[in-house]
């Protein structure tokens, strides 16, 4: 006889979906009047944060599909918020850099999204949220460590 599955109450999958809903809930009303998206946000904040990098490296970082980040960069470039450059060696490899108008969209979400994540610190508390990132990231296979 096979052993029951836990409650679902207690399913760690269900439990990182409803947490996952419940943390992009104020960041999706944050970006609502911006005209991007959750994935377009990730591509920006990391690019901001670490500058140009090749689409690999992009895609890795911005937990994308590397044929997603291919569309999501199109997009983006489209819209003005990033550039697009082939390598000179590697004519395959191409390199993503924020622009200025990208930046500025960082920029002024920058104190909203500060406020999301203080509001997050103050549920959990400091230390909690410091030990749930740690937690997560031992469950990331892409985690270093």
């Amino acid at each position: 006889m096979t052993k029951p599955l836990p409650s679902t109450s207690r399913s760690l999958p269900i439990a990182l979906i409803r947490a996952r809903e419940g943390v992009m809930a104020p960041i999706r009303e944050m970006l609502s009047e911006t005209g991007i998206t959750e994935q377009q946000w990730r591509v920006l904040r990391v690019l901001a944060e670490y500058g140009a990098m090749d689409a690999k490296t992009l895609a890795d970082r911005a937990s994308l599909l590397f044929p997603s980040l291919t569309r999501i960069a199109a997009t983006l470039r489209d819209k003005g918020l990033v550039t697009q450059t082939r390598d000179d060696k590697d004519r395959r490899r191409q390199f993503v850099e924020i622009t200025a108008a990208g930046q500025k969209i960082i920029d002024d979400r920058a104190g909203r999204a500060a406020q999301i994540v203080a509001g997050f610190k103050d549920t959990l508390g400091a230390q909690d949220y410091e030990t749930l990132l740690d937690l997560l990231a031992r469950l990331d296979p892409g985690a270093q460590g």
